[in-house]
């Protein structure tokens, strides 16, 4: 079965070190545009962009990044609790003509309640996802060209429709990913392809297991998905190096800080993630190559595949068993990672292949071939 890769895109920033340090990029639109270039290039099959107070805009990012890319998916956030179904779908069509059905569409109710009153919505956990299942009836109708009135709880909507339909039919598929009863209800309802971010085989077979059984009492199937970093060298001890060093930066009170913060959130997919390590450094490989360094200081997100590229390789074929067909992945700094890891495991996953050209020397100024060849002729 061949698997679907995609990259992220750092639109809060990047850096070569967790921490405070020097060595932070800004997240400025031409870098977001060379790694975009980048994975594209590389043979990525999508780009996640994602949401939040801390990040650039995702669909102004995204439609930057249009005219700079050829083949890859676009897989752009869909705050259900910030905008209105059917300017949302109306936008969602026309980014997805402009790009030539290259968008994918990420649904977020949103995670954090704090962040969420900053613009003005005052939601409770399970009443956005509530609300989530009301927006996307309405989105999911209107792209398909129907007229939709709807006297919800949360929205209200009186002749909806609309005019421009994007090029994927019915409508630019839908992503989404969320650990709560309430959350694995609106995947079975709705979406496309549920994403967990990465957690131990055994529990995302638990996920796995019950968004299944809830999709099929809707009449529905569901893909799946997991949300990964990767530390991937050329042998097992140079990538376990690599991890300690992007957390070398991190004292404690830093880390009790952040911990603090995601403890303060309503977010049943950041309380997982906090829970595998307790934010403890003695307590980072939560299962065999999965490292969850990465969730001491960031939010969402926290684990990592390490490993040499036949190790990752295998654990990526282990969720894969499972049912998954879709990774996205990241890696600190993402531009080099984008290649490190497109170079050295690509070759291994079903579906992929080598991105250099065997035999190819880079070496120098002279073509040392072109030399050999020159003397064979002598």
């Amino acid at each position: 079965m061949s698997l679907d890769i995609f990259w992220f895109l750092p639109t809060s920033g990047d850096t070569r070190y967790l921490g405070k340090t020097d060595a932070g990029r800004p997240a400025t639109n031409a870098y977001m545009r060379q790694i975009a270039v980048a994975a594209d290039t590389l043979g990525y099959d999508g780009l996640l962009i994602p949401t939040g107070a801390s990040c650039l805009d995702p669909w102004v990012t995204a439609a930057s990044l249009v005219p700079v890319t050829q083949r890859i998916k676009l897989l752009v956030a869909l705050r259900t609790s910030l905008g209105n179904p059917t300017a949302s779908a109306r936008q969602a069509a026309t980014l997805d003509q402009a790009s030539g059905g290259r968008l994918l569409l990420n649904v977020v109710p949103g995670g954090d309640a704090t962040e969420l009153e900053a613009d003005g919505i005052f939601l409770a956990h399970d009443q956005r996802y509530a609300a989530a299942d009301e927006f996307l009836q309405v989105w999911r109708r209107v792209l398909q060209g129907e007229t939709v009135d709807l006297d919800g709880e949360y929205l209200k909507v009186k002749g909806a429709q609309n005019f421009f339909q994007p090029v994927q039919r019915p409508y630019p598929p839908l992503y989404f990913g969320g650990s709560s009863p309430a959350a694995h209800e609106l995947a079975a309802k709705h979406v496309d392809a549920y994403l967990t971010w990465g957690e131990p085989p055994a529990a995302v077979a638990e996920k796995i297991a019950d968004v299944r059984a809830r999709a099929a009492r809707h009449g529905r199937s569901v893909r799946f998905g997991v949300r990964l970093h990767v530390i991937v060298r050329e042998t097992n001890e140079q990538a376990w190096a690599a991890a300690d060093a992007l957390i070398s930066h991190l004292d404690e009170a830093t880390i009790a800080a952040a911990q603090a913060n995601y403890a303060k959130m309503d977010s049943e997919g950041q309380r997982r993630m906090a829970a595998l390590h307790g934010g403890q450094r003695d307590k980072l490989e939560v299962a065999p190559n999965l490292w969850a360094g990465v969730g001491l200081v960031r939010g969402g997100a926290g684990t990592a595949l390490v490993g040499d590229p036949q190790t990752v390789a295998a654990r990526l074929q282990e969720y894969a068993d499972l049912g998954v067909d879709s990774f996205v992945l990241s890696g600190y700094p993402h531009l080099e990672e984008a290649y490190r890891f497109a170079e050295l495991v690509f070759p291994l996953l079903p579906g992929k292949g080598k991105v250099t050209v065997e035999g190819a020397f880079t070496g120098g100024a002279f073509d040392v071939r072109a030399d050999a060849r020159k003397g064979a002729a002598a």
